[in-house]
């Protein structure tokens, strides 16, 4: 079914910093680079949108997110971000047409990064707008070894993708890096849309942003960077301890001291995260949204 003529077609590209965003909507909205690399500059750090007219009746809204990675930003400043975007949209009886997430498929492993990219992104989807997600291999204009990019593109949707593309996502090639691939991306997202998770969590069932999947899910990841980092800083320790050389020992200190001032970041992080025991207990009782979440993890090491 086809939504009113009037109302606008909203599409919202997510995925790591990097991955190509806004360059696939420079294609679609025909910006020139030397403007791309501007509003990259300028406009990335929150959300950004697009509008092209295509004739009177079709209107399309290119929507440009943040990747959880930012240098600058921490990743719940980022949730929070594109969490107010996504409920401001579906207060205002807008869902979105499409999902475009982007991957670089020149990239020869999946980081840390691109695992917790497409862990959140997962968890905030949900399964109900998965068929409405088009997961987007980028940058194939850069390959070298077609066949080396194919295999990566196998790894990618026989297994890091599979739990979305179950749910009914289909993934797609920018092959060509040009408007008229970019266009056959998006051509048949035009229809009604579906509430994502996040969105059904946030205003239907009304929880706060630290009490949704996505909320929970960074909670999580930053309990294992709190892990790490503290067993990074007691092998600094002993290694420091073992050394005669006091100039190695003064840098392996500064280092240390570095890394105890990100693990406070992150214990400060994760105290405005987490949910007390009695709201849990609350939460397990309480009104449960529609959609439900797709797990990656069980596929992403």
């Amino acid at each position: 079914m086809h939504r009113m003529a009037s109302q606008p077609i909203v599409i919202a590209l997510m995925g790591p910093t990097g991955s190509g965003k806004t360059n696939f909507i420079n294609q679609l909205t025909g910006t020139r680079e030397a403007k791309a690399q501007h509003q990259l500059k300028s406009h990335t750090q929150g959300v950004k949108e697009f509008i092209v007219n295509l004739s009177k009746d079709r209107q399309y809204v290119f929507v440009d997110t943040p990747g959880f990675d930012d240098t600058y930003r921490s990743d719940r400043d980022i949730l929070r971000t594109i969490a107010d975007w996504l409920e401001e949209k579906y207060r205002g009886q807008v869902k979105l047409s499409g999902i475009i997430y982007t991957h670089r498929i020149t990239d020869n492993r999946m980081s840390g990064s691109v695992c917790k990219n497409l862990d959140m992104f997962a968890r905030l989807c949900g399964d109900k707008a998965a068929a409405c997600v088009r997961l987007v291999t980028t940058m194939w204009d850069k390959v070298r070894d077609k066949e080396l990019a194919k295999s990566r593109e196998s790894q990618l949707v026989q297994n890091f993708w599979k739990p979305l593309i179950d749910a009914g996502a289909r993934h797609k090639r920018f092959e060509d890096n040009s408007a008229r691939c970019a266009w056959g991306i998006v051509e048949d997202l035009t229809g009604g849309g579906e509430a994502l998770l996040l969105q059904e969590e946030l205003v239907d069932v009304a929880r706060k942003l630290n009490e949704t999947t996505a909320g929970q899910a960074l909670y999580t990841q930053f309990q294992k960077l709190l892990h790490e980092q503290k067993e990074t800083i007691k092998q600094l320790q002993d290694e420091a301890k073992a050394q005669k050389d006091p100039e190695l020992v003064k840098q392996l200190e500064v280092e240390q001291r570095r890394l105890e001032a990100e693990l406070q970041k992150t214990w400060d992080e994760m105290g405005k995260l987490k949910i007390p025991f009695m709201r849990r207990i609350a939460l397990f009782f309480s009104k449960k949204p529609q959609s439900h979440t797709i797990n990656v993890n069980a596929v992403v090491p």
